[in-house]
């Protein structure tokens, strides 16, 4: 039978995807002895299953499809894009990889003029092409149905031809020992656009701090600035700050709604 706590630790998982034990017990205020009985219980009924130190829904872990992550969070990712795009003038060249929060940037630089953009977005350089005096250059390769990201040797090969102001990509999970990501190709994407800036830049809500990823993007050491909605967990917060990271806290009511 299902308390009360089950119930919140299930709308948790449902909401933020995978979380560790620790914010699990950050988050419900409650000690990780007894989050760690919670889990158990909730694995021996099926309803959750654990996975590299995480916990996700049964059947649900990983990403979401990539018009239901939209959704998710999309007062902050809408925030964090408008921190992002204040930083970007007119005329300056990025690299953005294929995610929700950089597909919110997308949409924050419509008023922006003659932007250079390299992407492998299909969503973002629709968004952005033919509009305000914009060059758009669209990797090629394999073309994912879910997200419209094209990924693959190709979409690699291409990207390292560019060199740009602004590499920004976003993130699938972040822990105190770098970026993250649930699939082998987004993550070596966005590795390779990292390679490509002269400033490197993560923009990611809060609710991917203490996540975990399958697959290792970058250490913090890779990484100049990290623009979220939220200050990270004091042990991502201690990483960040060894590596000379910067943290960009978008302001309250930066979505504009």
């Amino acid at each position: 039978m299902l308390t009360k706590r089950h119930t919140s630790i299930l709308r948790l998982l449902e909401r933020r995807g995978s979380l560790s034990v620790t914010t699990l017990s950050q988050e419900l205020g409650v000690s990780g002895e007894t989050i760690r009985r919670d889990v158990r219980a909730l694995v021996d009924a099926g309803a959750v299953v654990r996975v590299h130190g995480a916990v996700g829904l049964a059947g649900q872990i990983g990403e979401a499809p990539f018009q239901r992550r939209m959704r998710e969070n999309a007062t902050e990712k809408r925030a964090i894009a408008r921190a992002m795009a204040d930083r970007i003038a007119d005329g300056d060249s990025l690299m953005l990889d294929t995610g929700t929060t950089t597909s919110f940037l997308a949409r924050e630089l419509l008023g922006h003029r003659r932007l250079t953009v390299v992407t492998n977005s299909s969503d973002i350089a629709r968004t952005l092409a033919t509009v305000n005096g914009n060059r758009v250059f669209m990797a090629g390769g394999e073309l994912r149905g879910d997200s419209g990201a094209s990924l693959g040797a190709s979409a690699l090969e291409f990207i390292r031809a560019f060199t740009v102001q602004h590499a920004i990509i976003s993130a699938g999970a972040v822990d105190a020992g770098g970026v993250m990501d649930f699939d082998l190709q987004e993550a070596e994407f966005a590795r390779a656009v990292l390679g490509c800036g002269e400033r490197r830049v993560v923009v990611t809500d809060g609710s991917k701090f203490g996540r975990r990823g399958f697959i290792r993007v970058a250490g913090f050491d890779l990484l100049d600035e990290v623009v979220c909605d939220a200050m990270p967990p004091a042990d991502v917060a201690a990483a960040l700050q060894a590596a000379g990271v910067t943290v960009i806290l978008s302001a309250p009511g930066d979505d504009g709604e």
